[in-house]
């Protein structure tokens, strides 16, 4: 293999590799945790001063992607209390009451049939601010997420 072509292979793979790590950064950057426990998540918030926001994702939903790249991920790093609950995921979780559940039944419990949704909780596990469900123009969703955060706190 000449040295032109060697370089040029070598510029290459380093150039999908960047990409392949840009793109995997990008998908770590639009994750959230996953409700483990909810009265202990609850509690965390409640300290602070916020109501816990759970968000209702769907594997594979682009809207539910896009909300958490755009909004969610950025706010949960900068320490807002954000959790996410998969519909039709089977993974244990505790529910409000302490009880063991999973993701998939809180779902149908809290009767949410549209991803995203996003629910904000207070004391005893009651929602203290109208629901944010499905897609929203982006432009608006960050107003409307932040009128639904202090719609929760007021009602704290």
């Amino acid at each position: 293999m000449s040295d032109l072509r060697r370089r040029d292979w070598f510029l290459r793979a380093g150039v999908l590799l960047g990409a392949t790590s840009a793109w995997a950064q990008s998908g770590a950057a639009a994750t959230l945790p996953a409700a483990q426990s909810l009265p202990d998540e609850l509690s965390q918030a409640l300290k602070n001063k916020h109501p816990l926001i759970v968000m209702v994702s769907l594997d594979g939903c682009g809207f539910c992607h896009r909300a958490r790249q755009s909004h969610l991920s950025p706010m949960q790093r900068a320490g807002t209390p954000i959790v996410q609950v998969d519909m039709r995921n089977p993974q244990p979780v505790l529910d409000f009451a302490g009880k063991l559940t999973t993701h998939d039944q809180l779902t149908r419990l809290w009767k949410v049939s549209i991803t995203p949704t996003l629910l904000f909780f207070g004391p005893g596990g009651k929602e203290v601010a109208e629901r944010m469900e499905g897609a929203y123009q982006p432009d608006f969703y960050g107003p409307y997420l932040e009128d639904r955060i202090a719609q929760g706190r007021k009602a704290l």
